[in-house]
Order: structure tokens, then C-alpha cells, then sequence
């Protein structure tokens, strides 16, 4: 159906020749069926309905949309516009399968990913290649390997090409790549300055998407009031087997460190373990979900020599008055 207009246009535009157009095989979604843009919406109806007693009309404000549209919606018969179904899935906390390419981006894969992957769908450059650059693509690209069978977008695979990618990168795009993702999510990390990008970055290796680097690493620049706990950190960490009585000690540990490097965090760490006969989880742990508010962070030696002593030992004092505070009540 666009191919008309295209036509139109191009000779609208006198650009001379048409070009011979070559048809793709169909792409189908890993959930089944076509590609297609209707996914998001589709995906936000059922989260919505499985959500109980949610309130229709803040959500509609939240989506800059009417009530009335929010329940046809809900019905099917009709499909707000992108943004209102981003706003309502970002308030809702419900991630939706990504179609378009802002999509893919805001999730933290790369350009150089989204290339080889796509460039693969429907295509064969043989020889079992699939890891390639662009330069490498158009050298092979040839027209006689175009697939005739379906496609599958196949989210794990693109998974894979990205962690990749990233493992390919040199250190100067990768971390111009960090910086435009960082700086087009307003991430809190966007204040750093490049010796401490390239840090993050060194000690997140392996991570799979660039998102996976920003939240190990926004715990770094967020004021000490601003972090949240997640309870079941707080229960199996803190209130288990004395995480906060270890928590203390680990307090008063660094409070007393001259200098801090990530060798003598290390040394401190690993030694109370073996004093204390527990496994180095036992004591790291507890300082993880205190600085962090999770289990989740990179290297802890690192993160701790990032934050810095003054604000580590103010996010310790934090957990421990927060979480005896929650105990007592």
C-alpha cells in the first residue's frame, strides 16, 4: 500500500528513475503474529485489567486522555495515541515489549546492535556470521540471499547481540553511548563527569543493555534521603541472621579506614568474614542494600569507594535508624 505514494513522491520530487523495489519476508513477533506497533497498547490493556481497584480517572489524567477513552480502550474499540500509553504504563510501573526504534534505545540497546540484528531479519550473509559491523554488512550484502520464510524477532537473540556489542566497543563510543542514553532518560547519573562514566562502565562489565549499567549505578548520585529499600532485601538481608548487627561493625569498620580504596574495603570486608566464620556475602550484603537499597550493585568494594566515605557512613546510619524505626512499629 505505501509503494504507490512512494512512487508518487519520487517522481513528484524528480529524482529520475524509479528504484526496483524488493519485497522482505514477514517478521513475526516472538508473542505470535506480525510485528507490530498494536503490541504496546495490547500489552498495557491486560496489565490494566489485572490490576485491582485501580483508579480509572487518575490513570486518564495521568494519559492526558478522558475517562471515556480510557474504558473504550479497555473494551478494545479504540487505541490512545503513544504517548498516552506511555504515560500510563510509566505510572502504572509496567514495561512494554519495545517495537520502534526510540523504543529499543530507551531500553539500552545499541545503534550498532539494532543494525546487525535487523539486517539479519530475512537475510543470510552465510558462512554462519552473525556478529558483524556495518562495513561488514554492506560488503556481503547480496540480494540473491534474501530468505523466503518468515522471519522471527527473537528478543533473546537480540539480547545476546547487544551484551556483544557492548563487549566489542571501544571504551571511547561505548561511552558515548552512555552518555547520550544517560542524558535522553534524565537519569540522575547524567551529572557525572567522564573519569567516572568510564569507571561505571569498567566495573559493569558483562552487563547486557546500557540500562543494566545505569541501575547498578544511580545509587551513586542520588542523595542519601533518596534511597529506597526494596522489603525483600530489607527482610532477607538486614533482619536475617544479624545483617544488622554486621551492618554496625562494618560501620565503625570504615568510619576508622585512613584511606579509602577499594583494596582496603576489600581486605576490611573479606577479614571480618573470616572472623566473624561467614561466608563474604554475610557482611557484604547487609552494606550493599544500605548504600543501594537492593541486593543489585556493581562490585561492592568499587561502589563503596565511589560513594565516597562521608556518604556511606550517612546511608548506614540511615538503614539502621530506618529499619529498627519499621522493627519497633
Amino acid at each position: 500500500m505505501n509503494t504507490p505514494g512512494q512512487q508518487e513522491l519520487w517522481r513528484a520530487l524528480g529524482l529520475g528513475e524509479l528504484p526496483k523495489y524488493a519485497h522482505m519476508s514477514v517478521t513475526v513477533s516472538d508473542t505470535g503474529g506480525k510485528l507490530s506497533k498494536r503490541e504496546r497498547p495490547k500489552a498495557l490493556r491486560k496489565a490494566i485489567k489485572a490490576v485491582e481497584d485501580i483508579d480509572l480517572e487518575q490513570l486518564a489524567g495521568i494519559g492526558d486522555i478522558t475517562v471515556e477513552e480510557v474504558n473504550s480502550f479497555l473494551k478494545g474499540k479504540t487505541t490512545p495515541d503513544i504517548p498516552a500509553i506511555d504515560a500510563m504504563a510509566k505510572h502504572l510501573g509496567i514495561k512494554l515489549p519495545e517495537i520502534n526504534i526510540v523504543d529499543f534505545f530507551n531500553s539500552g540497546y545499541l545503534p550498532e546492535t539494532m543494525v546487525n540484528f535487523l539486517a539479519l531479519l530475512g537475510w543470510n550473509p552465510g558462512g554462519d556470521r552473525e556478529i558483524m559491523s556495518i562495513e561488514e554488512l554492506i560488503d556481503c550484502f547480496d540480494l540473491a540471499r534474501l530468505t523466503k520464510a518468515n522471519s522471527l524477532f527473537d528478543r533473546e537473540k537480540l539480547l545476546a547481540f547487544n551484551t556483544e556489542h557492548i563487549r566489542q566497543a571501544s571504551d571511547e563510543k561505548l561511552l558515548q553511548h552512555f552518555k547520550d542514553y544517560v542524558g535522553a532518560i534524565e537519569s540522575p547519573v547524567i551529572g557525572a563527569d567522564d573519569e567516572s562514566l568510564e569507571k561505571i562502565i569498567e566495573i559493569c562489565a558483562g552487563a547486557r543493555t546500557l540500562a543494566d549499567i545505569e541501575r547498578k549505578s544511580r545509587f551513586l548520585f542520588l542523595g542519601n534521603d533518596q534511597i529506597v529499600y526494596d522489603d525483600k532485601a530489607v527482610k532477607k538481608v538486614l533482619l536475617k541472621n544479624d545483617g544488622l548487627a554486621i551492618l554496625a561493625i562494618v560501620r565503625d569498620k570504615l568510619a576508622a579506614m585512613e584511606q579509602f580504596t577499594v583494596e582496603n574495603i576489600e581486605n576490611m570486608l573479606r577479614s571480618l568474614a573470616e572472623e566473624k566464620q561467614v561466608g563474604l556475602g554475610k557482611v557484604a550484603q547487609p552494606l550493599r542494600v544500605a548504600i543501594c537499597g537492593t541486593t543489585i550493585s556493581p562490585p561492592i568494594f568499587d561502589s563503596v569507594q565511589m560513594l565516597g566515605k562521608e556518604n556511606t557512613l550517612k546511608r548506614i546510619d540511615n538503614t539502621i535508624r530506618i529499619v529498627k524505626a519499621r522493627v519497633q512499629t
